[in-house]
């Protein structure tokens, strides 16, 4: 039997461990899908499409990435899952490469990926003429901070498109009461001229029935 000492050592030991922030917490990201826009090599052949952060010693090629232009699905247990594994709260710098034989490796992008940047476990990476890839992480959210920082944009963006459709419209409404006003006072002009025409008329016609002369002074 182990001493005691060394029994309650181990114990608060493991206690210590369990306690740590993200001792449990596994960043995981593997990639759901990707399709490759463009092949840098000079002569035509399938593209030798890896992924890599720096840091990292190993490079994740894509075996089944051989075509541009086809949308590749995986399910994350493939044998070269996962890609990486990101720290708590803290980016890597990552990318997107070709490996090329006579020179060297081209990039179709590098960036920081970072467990903020997964929505609902989900992230998009399109760049244009380049790639479009969807990357996952189960375990990757915003801190609270980052969240509430993300909703006060969103909210800030709606409200600004609500200030300027409100404006727009407004400005709509303003030009057709004019507009109507204008339209009204044209027509009450024409209505009054019309009256004052068919006054005129009817005084005629009556002088005519009465054989009234004009009056000569």
């Amino acid at each position: 039997m182990l001493p005691s000492g060394i029994f309650t050592s181990a114990l608060f030991s493991l206690f210590l461990l369990c306690s740590l922030p993200g001792t449990y917490s596994v960043n995981l990201v593997t990639l759901g899908s990707i399709e490759i826009f463009n092949a840098h090599e000079w002569f035509p052949s399938k593209p030798t499409v890896y992924f890599h952060c720096q840091g990292e010693e190993r490079k994740t090629f894509l075996p089944d990435v051989e075509k541009t232009h086809i949308l590749y699905t995986f399910k994350g247990e493939e044998s070269w899952q996962p890609l990486t594994e990101l720290p708590e709260e803290k980016c890597k710098r990552c990318g997107v490469y070709e490996h090329d034989v006579f020179k060297s490796d081209d990039t179709f992008d590098e960036w920081e990926l970072c467990p903020a940047d997964f929505l609902d476990g989900k992230y998009f990476r399109f760049i244009e003429n380049e790639f479009n890839a969807t990357f996952l992480c189960s375990n990757c959210t915003a801190s609270a901070e980052q969240s509430q920082n993300t909703a006060t944009r969103h909210d800030k963006g709606k409200v600004g498109y609500i200030i300027i459709i409100c404006s727009f419209v407004s400005l709509i409404l303003a030009a057709g009461m004019v507009a109507a006003y204008r339209f009204w006072q044209k027509r009450k002009r024409d209505q009054d001229q019309a009256r004052f025409l068919k006054l005129f008329d009817e005084g005629d016609d009556l002088e005519d029935e009465l054989g009234l002369d004009p009056v000569v002074l």
